[in-house]
């Protein structure tokens, strides 16, 4: 009925299908391969080793560029820190430098020590070290003479 009530109205209507193409099946296989044995080569094993030697020297030998590198990078940023802390240390020795002869101008000892209600020294008070030998007028500075020590038994 369905085809004869198309077939009167004069337009066919394809149905299109489910799927596209062939199915696609997959079996499964067991396959057995204990009964397999590996044959040893030992052109290839020699192969393997050589290459696994080469492969270890190349490593270490790009270890060891690394390690230079970066020790070399270490090293710049601490001799660059060194030599900033002695610049530092420089500039400081130049200030104490300049405080210790501004300190030891005469003029501000003498400004001080007057302030302090000390006097100038006499004549005779001041005794200069380093005079050879002093007169026989003149008081000595107590010193100690060298002392030989013998023991008798």
């Amino acid at each position: 009925m369905a085809t004869a009530a198309m077939q009167s109205s004069g337009s066919v209507v394809r149905r299109k299908p489910c799927w596209t193409g062939t199915p696609e099946i997959y079996f499964s296989k067991a396959i057995d391969n204990s009964r397999l044995v590996k044959v040893e080569d030992p052109r290839r094993e020699r192969e393997m080793r050589q290459f696994g030697v080469a492969l270890a020297c190349l490593f270490l030998l790009v270890m060891t560029f690394a390690w230079q590198h970066f020790k070399a990078i270490e090293y710049g940023y601490k001799i660059e820190s060194l030599r900033i802390q002695r610049n530092s240390l420089v500039e400081e020795n130049h200030a104490l430098e300049l405080q210790e002869s501004s300190l030891r101008d005469p003029q501000r000892i003498d400004v001080l020590a007057r302030q302090m209600g000390l006097q100038s020294p006499q004549a005779g008070q001041v005794i200069r070290m380093d005079t050879p030998t002093p007169d026989a007028a003149s008081p000595v500075m107590a010193s100690i003479a060298p002392v030989a020590v013998i023991s008798v038994r």
